[in-house]
């Protein structure tokens, strides 16, 4: 299984989109460790949205698909729709 993911942060009031075929858990703690990428200047992110995907070829498409909207609106609008 593979799952693309919405991470978000209150300090930077950011959304970071990815996707991967680990344990999420796994996952967001490398999120949240110092390093040099996008998600290393903070270490307060949150998942906010998962889906799974039976293929990394469809979790890849739906997170390239995600980040071609660049629209934070409509990331927002995507998040609510799946909260249970």
């Amino acid at each position: 299984m593979f799952t693309t993911y919405i991470l978000h942060s209150d300090k930077i009031d950011k959304y970071y989109i990815g996707y991967t075929g680990d344990s999420l858990t796994e996952r967001i703690r490398r999120h949240n460790t110092k390093h040099k990428g996008f998600t290393g200047k903070t270490n307060d992110w949150k998942m906010v949205f998962s889906l799974k995907f039976e293929t990394k070829k469809e979790a890849y498409a739906f997170e390239r698909k995600i980040k071609k909207w660049k629209s934070r609106p409509k990331i927002i609008e995507l998040i609510n729709e799946y909260k249970v």
